[in-house]
């Protein structure tokens, strides 16, 4: 007889589903949703996901997440300043939807995602986990008590951006953000998440892009560095719609940023750009999943890497192109500069191609400072550090100089700034 033992669990397992039941009679949903809760957290009871588990090799998430804590109802956050001025912005404040500071925005509708939940208006199957090892979306679906429902009618034009706010001020925090994008329509979508003190966050965004629809969204995610910050975005593209999504990550201790696309849309166009900038004994892994499902759809993504101290990156991108998806043109690259003896960095590129007349590619690049390069300035009477910070600079610049928007431009260099002061 073969007998398998069942590990033991860890803290943090004991934790989430000790949370779980002193929590479930708060949560708003009707029958279905409590359905889909029930099932995440069974997900959770089976584990977190370890090294064994491929797509999360390099971030094992049973080692990592030491501990979890409470919630905390008496803690207080507050709106923070747009990226850009002008900006409408929607705030979820330590998991709960600042309904008395929505703006009102012509061809948009907005409700907290906690009522719809509650109603039962939100669809149950969009709580519907991403494959067996979908460990964010457990906890998200099994905690998500808040966030925004955003609906953006067709033709749309918003003249100024629509700044999604997540904003912790330590404990557990669980938000989503569905958004539906309306036929030809053109928007701006800067997702911010920020906080301070010792949090877990998760966070799922959810974008349904219409056919000739073109969006931009920006994720900005400028946790504490003791906070644990878990998210996904997904994203479906219609017919000749076009999504470019930038990714800059600044902060936390452990952080997963999945990223969920399928090209669905004959003629849809998905960018990927993405600056990530690690210091301290920080962990951060961006994983993306590319489906490209039909024929004649374009990708591109570059992702950057600037890693100091002790730090640990991750960049793990799979493009998938079906069978039917000829004419796929697909091409990904991760670059990263390691400034660090003690720094560590993990990439796998994959392709899995199943049509016959494609054009796909991929390419990865770890390297230090050039020596030359460094030289140059020195040798103008640049002093060692100006140089190297300049250098580390102008490889990420690069990146992000690809945005159209100058202002945006300009207030993500000012972020870089920020953050060089404090680890360069």
């Amino acid at each position: 007889m073969n007998m398998h033992a069942i590990p033991q669990r860890t803290s943090a397992e004991t934790a989430l589903i000790d949370a779980f039941g002193e929590r479930l009679s708060l949560l708003p949903g009707d029958g279905e949703i409590m359905v889909r809760r029930d099932e995440a957290i069974e997900r959770l009871k089976a584990g977190l996901p370890t090294k064994r588990v491929e797509s999360w090799h390099y971030t094992d998430l049973r080692r990592l997440l030491t501990a979890v804590p409470q919630y905390d109802g008496s803690a207080k956050a507050e709106v923070l300043s747009p990226i850009l001025e002008g900006s409408a912005v929607l705030p979820v404040l330590n998991g709960v939807a600042a309904t008395n500071k929505l703006p009102t925005l012509d061809g948009v509708t907005i409700q907290p995602l906690a009522e719809k939940l509650a109603d039962g208006s939100f669809a149950a199957a969009a709580l519907d986990l991403y494959g067996n090892d979908d460990a964010v979306g457990a906890l998200n679906t099994a905690f998500v008590a808040d966030g925004y429902f955003v609906d953006i009618a067709a033709g749309t034009e918003l003249a100024t951006p629509l700044e999604l706010q997540n904003v912790q001020a330590g404990g557990q925090t669980h938000v989503r953000f569905p958004v539906r994008i309306g036929k030809g329509a053109r928007v701006t979508v800067l997702e911010r998440q920020a906080g301070e003190g010792t949090a877990l966050a998760s966070s799922v965004s959810q974008l349904l892009v219409g056919d000739d629809a073109e969006v931009l969204w920006l994720i900005e995610q400028e946790q504490a560095d003791t906070a644990t910050h878990l998210a996904q975005f997904k994203a479906s593209l219609g017919k000749n719609a076009k999504l470019t999504l930038f990714v800059m990550n600044t902060g936390g201790k452990l952080v997963r940023q999945e990223i969920i696309v399928d090209a669905a849309g004959e003629g849809s166009v998905f960018t990927l750009r993405g600056v990530n900038l690690l210091a301290g004994d920080t962990h951060t892994d961006v994983t993306m999943v590319l489906d490209h499902s039909v024929p004649h759809t374009t990708s591109t993504e570059v992702v950057r890497y600037v890693i100091t101290d002790k730090a640990q990156g991750v960049f793990q991108g799979r493009i998938n192109v079906a069978q039917k998806a000829q004419k796929t043109d697909a091409k990904m690259a991760c670059n990263t500069l390691l400034l660090s003896d003690d720094g560590e960095f993990s990439v796998k590129p994959e392709l899995e191609i199943f049509a016959d007349d494609v054009q796909c590619g991929h390419g990865a690049t770890v390297t230090e400072i050039n020596h030359d390069h460094l030289f140059y300035l020195m040798a103008r009477g640049v002093d060692e550090k100006t140089a190297r910070g300049l250098l580390v600079k102008a490889f990420v610049a690069e990146v992000i100089e690809e945005l159209e928007d100058e202002a945006l431009v300009d207030a993500l260099e000012a972020r870089i700034e920020t953050w060089f002061a404090t680890h360069g």
